[in-house]
């Protein structure tokens, strides 16, 4: 199967340049992300390995398991990587987590030598976050690492959608009673089909220029359709 790139996302007009040049300073800065979708087979992980092409090199990339034991496959030292768990979910696969360890995934953010990329079933922002901070009990300190959360919707069967679209990408500012306080940087409007820039960013996009650089080059090779 091919690996769709953020490029090839802009020119499928499931993101636009500009969501594709955020996306891309988060992962240069190692941001904590979050993809969110309701239905299966939306997008979610698809955004986020086109997403993580573009942390910096030779960042460690750890890819979680309740078969790796109770650490779930976390070094003992942190090494400035990613943590990757394919999804949030209680299911019978072992990259998929839940409870106990979605705690210790989160636990290991506490010195933010690490940095999460993972996705999970939810159909807003407060829903993502209850599932986090009440259904698997996360606190709000840790809850509020996750620095951008991505939501993603599928219009039509889920099987074979008529169109997938990032509907939003919040920038998370914080976490109080398991509740986001979050800042709507980019989001969808289904109606008229089209993408809107809402506003900037306050803690993404740290390094002077980089966005600019990106969302030229998302521009020139964006098809239009």
């Amino acid at each position: 199967m091919v690996e769709l790139t953020l490029g090839d996302l802009v020119g499928n007009r499931t993101i636009s340049p500009e969501m594709a040049a955020t996306l891309a300073v988060a992962a240069e800065e190692r941001r904590s992300l979050l993809f969110v979708a309701v239905p299966r087979m939306a997008g979610k992980t698809t955004t986020m390995r086109a997403t993580l092409e573009y942390v910096p090199p030779q960042t460690s990339i750890h890819l979680l398991s309740r078969a790796k034991g109770p650490q779930l496959g976390i070094p003992p030292s942190p090494d400035g990587g990613y943590l990757l768990a394919s999804e949030i979910a209680d299911t019978g696969f072992d990259d998929y987590l839940w409870g106990e360890e979605v705690r210790t995934m989160f636990a290991a953010l506490r010195d933010a030598n690490f940095s999460l990329v993972t996705a999970l079933h939810a159909g807003s922002l407060e829903e993502a976050f209850r599932v986090i901070t009440r259904d698997n009990d996360v606190s709000d300190e840790l809850a509020a690492r996750i620095d951008l959360m991505v939501y993603i919707r599928s219009v039509g069967y889920w099987m074979q959608p008529e169109r997938r679209a990032v509907a939003e990408i919040f920038e998370i500012l914080g976490v109080a009673g398991g509740r986001p306080r979050a800042r709507l940087l980019h989001r969808w409007i289904e109606s008229e089909d089209r993408f809107e820039v809402v506003d900037a960013p306050l803690r993404v996009g740290t390094v002077a220029g980089s966005y600019e650089k990106h969302l030229t080059t998302f521009q020139a090779g964006r098809l239009d359709r």
